[in-house]
């Protein structure tokens, strides 16, 4: 407790009356301690806010990484023919690798949207001013895409490794 903290404590307890042995019938708060309560919760929040969009992004992840694997399978006989007619195992890698980024980056898009939206729905209703900086916007688009990226490699690795041959046959 700072000295001025203390002088006004002293101060107000013999305006007030109060014995030594007694307690305070009143409160003297610090600025900087509700300031650091305040730091702390924000930190809090933080914390559970990314955990959230975590969890969100492994989950999305994973329903990219199906609805891609869905795809191979059924496009396996399309697969074969390209790879029959020339197309080499990176460009079928390429391509749905750019199909997963593409659908993540939709995701992405009706996300940041729907974000503002929401931001500007909140500040018009509850009179709080809020601020969607172009750094946030550019981050949720690069999030968005690492993660077509990072779950659409495994079902574009699968089909870029089919046997052409086989790939043909498949029913």
């Amino acid at each position: 407790m700072g000295f001025i903290q203390e002088a006004i404590t002293s101060l107000l307890r013999e305006r007030h009356r109060i014995p030594a042995t007694g307690s305070d019938d009143f409160n003297v708060r610090n600025m900087a301690a509700v300031l650091a309560t305040a730091e702390d919760i924000t930190g809090i929040m933080t914390l559970l806010l990314a955990s959230v969009a975590g969890v969100s992004l492994l989950v999305g992840g994973i329903g990219i990484m199906n609805i891609m694997l869905v795809t191979v399978t059924e496009r396996t006989r399309e697969i074969g023919i390209r790879m029959a007619v020339g197309a080499s195992e990176k460009a079928v890698l390429t391509q749905f690798l750019v199909e997963a980024v593409t659908l993540c980056l939709i995701g992405g898009l009706i996300g940041i949207v729907s974000g503002i939206l929401v931001s500007r729905l909140v500040s018009a209703l509850a009179g709080w001013p809020t601020v969607v900086s172009i750094y946030s916007v550019l981050l949720a688009a690069g999030f968005s895409a690492a993660v077509g990226i990072f779950f659409g490699y495994y079902p574009a690795r699968k089909a870029a490794g089919l046997n052409p041959i086989d790939a043909l046959r498949f029913e």
